[in-house]
């Protein structure tokens, strides 16, 4: 016969495991709620995979990421700290290993000295068919004023070597790629689009024959008044022709020709894709296709989506007439500042800010994407 205390006792007991076992479950809902779920978008026709590439970091805020595929796998780069523009910022890195991405990993800062530091800026990762891995970067208080840096590395990503500035060009600093992906040319140079923001946004190259050893720099391809145009992508045609795609303050993507391998670039123009001042980032495809990564939106406005809410696919066969093939984000906040590149098994590989807070990454199969006519400027519904 069990006594009343003793009975008391244990339902006591039984009430506060359940208390407890109730506690625990709200709390991890919570945390899964809380946790978001990047299957959520794209989904759409040649979507392979999308993930963040990481969900906890020692700072806050991250920005324009950049990736690239080495003999050893993946590697994406960022910058990331309590602000863009705040001195903390610092360039990390993470590496795509056994199906998952490494911890980030911080490789660059801005110290000048004990009393000084800047922020850092715009990464951007480059493989050369020969030679060790290019990490370029931004260092300085602000875009007008910043100069470019650069390390190396020899394994994939692993190690870098020590930072340093990639040097001056009739006394004007080397700013290196300013965004967007490098090109290697046939003859092994490497050819850098690169911007200034300095006297009007405009748009240069930077090229080096050596790995980096020495530099050339190009004038500026336009003046800054009819288009202030910053950022280029460089794309390839197989007649030898080169297009770059530029961010501009016009709301439009921008567009120049060059039929003399990067020499020389015809007059800036309107691709007819809007833009609202933010960046994009293309890639040739190995099929001839191009395929641009922008938001195609304006500025401003009461109409959603506006500003940097949606994130959007284009491809084109001639660089000229664009077709719409993905939405990756439609919705309040920021999706911006995309890379892309194609790896050697022909997957597409996006990395794109994620509302400031993650660095998202999707992988496509160009060859499943499902396109649709652009009309007036409208994104199909």
């Amino acid at each position: 016969m069990v006594t009343l205390p003793v009975m008391s006792a244990r339902l006591n007991g039984l009430f506060s495991l359940l208390v407890a076992l109730t506690a625990a479950f709200a709390a991890t809902s919570s945390a899964v709620a809380a946790e978001p779920t990047p299957a959520a978008q794209p989904n759409g026709p040649g979507v392979v995979r999308n993930e963040f590439i990481y969900t906890e970091a020692p700072f806050p805020q991250c920005h324009a990421s950049t990736i690239v595929e080495t003999p050893q796998g993946l590697v994406a780069s960022w910058f990331g700290g309590t602000k863009e523009g705040h001195e903390d910022v610092t360039i990390w890195v993470s590496r795509y290993e056994n199906g998952a991405w490494t911890a980030p990993q911080q490789v660059a800062d801005g110290v000048q000295s004990a009393a000084l530091r800047y922020p850092c800026w715009n990464p951007v990762l480059f493989q050369p068919a020969k030679g060790p891995l290019m990490l370029f970067f931004k260092v300085g208080p602000n875009p007008m004023k910043w100069w470019g840096e650069w390390c190396v590395s020899h394994d994939g990503g692993r190690t870098w070597s020590k930072q340093q500035k990639l040097g001056e060009v009739n006394g004007q600093p080397l700013i290196g790629p300013v965004k967007n992906k490098p090109i290697q040319l046939a003859d092994g140079t490497i050819l850098c689009p690169s911007s200034t923001e300095h006297d009007g946004w405009r748009v240069h190259f930077e090229r080096t024959a050596d790995l980096g050893k020495s530099w050339q720099m190009s004038p500026a391809i336009n003046d800054g008044r009819t288009f202030n145009a910053i950022q280029p992508s460089v794309l390839t045609y197989p007649d030898g022709r080169m297009q770059v795609l530029c961010r501009t303050k016009e709301k439009v993507v921008s567009q120049s020709w060059s039929t003399d391998g990067g020499k020389t670039w015809s007059e800036m123009t309107s691709t007819g894709l809007p833009n609202p001042n933010s960046g994009t980032d293309a890639v040739t495809l190995a099929d001839g296709r191009q395929l641009l990564v922008y938001n195609h939106t304006v500025r401003g406005g009461d109409e959603r989506p506006r500003n940097r809410e949606m994130l959007n696919v284009a491809v084109s066969s001639d660089g000229r007439s664009w077709q719409a093939a993905l939405v990756l984000e439609n919705e309040p906040g920021e999706f911006s500042y995309p890379a892309v590149i194609q790896s050697a098994n022909g997957l597409v590989h996006i990395t794109y800010t994620w509302k400031r807070q993650r660095v998202k990454h999707v992988v496509l199969d160009p060859a499943k994407l499902q396109t649709r006519a652009i009309v007036d400027g409208k994104w199909p519904q």
